[in-house]
């Protein structure tokens, strides 16, 4: 019921508010377990991508969010927690490993889950090496995974930004067609998922045309 509202009656308005440019909706699969991995620019990136998605997306979300005061907090609460978006902490290993499986969970029932690979926002615009648990996911679901490249989103809601600019730059929103990894599920676990997690975030750096620094971002405590 809650996603039937969100897209008739809110998505049509965020989009008026945002008017993101789609480019690759072809690609997008209507059915099926599916990963959709994207870089990460800005906090509206969890809203603008499934706005633009034909299905519904939960992700992981920082566990701040769910703890925020005032008006913002409790309506940024109510609405990621009414999508399903699952939340961590970040550097806490086993909560994220708690988050991961959770994710399994939505894929084992055909769902699509999101994730950002990188691990948390940009501090700069370019892009980081990901981490290996978008590598894991793949392998423990066999899930086919949905590249995308976002740009502009930073200049909405940059770091340390409240709230999104309204009617500001119009987002762009760049989706790869569907890739399969099943080729790799006889590679040793570790080098199965590092090679996984690579080749994802080289496809998104071709989707978004940003700077890849191949380092690990190391703002993940900081959101």
């Amino acid at each position: 019921m809650f996603y039937t509202f969100m897209s008739r009656v809110v998505a049509p308005i965020l989009r008026l508010l945002f008017r993101p440019r789609v480019e690759g909706l072809e690609n997008v699969p209507h059915y099926g377990p599916l990963i959709v991995a994207s870089n990460h620019l800005s906090f509206i990136d969890s809203f603008i991508i499934p706005l633009v998605i034909p299905r519904p997306v939960t992700y992981i979300a920082k566990a701040d969010y769910f703890t925020g005061r005032g008006l913002k907090g409790r309506f940024v609460r109510w609405f990621l927690t009414t999508l399903g978006h699952i939340p961590v902490r970040r550097g806490a290993q086993r909560a994220a490993m708690g988050a991961l499986e959770q994710g399994l969970q939505v894929l084992e029932n055909s769902g699509a889950f999101a994730i950002y690979p990188e691990g948390t926002r940009s501090p700069d615009g370019r892009l980081y090496r990901g981490r290996t648990g978008v590598g894991w996911l793949v392998l423990a679901s066999g899930a086919r995974v949905l590249p995308v490249g976002v740009i502009g989103t930073e200049k909405i809601q940059p770091l340390g930004a409240s709230v999104p600019r309204i009617f500001g730059p119009r987002p762009t929103v760049r989706i790869g067609q569907p890739m399969d990894f099943s080729q790799y599920r006889d590679l040793p676990p570790a080098r199965a998922r590092r090679v996984i997690t690579d080749e994802i975030v080289a496809t998104i750096q071709k989707l978004s045309g940003q700077e890849y620094t191949g380092t690990y971002n190391e703002r993940a405590d900081k959101g």
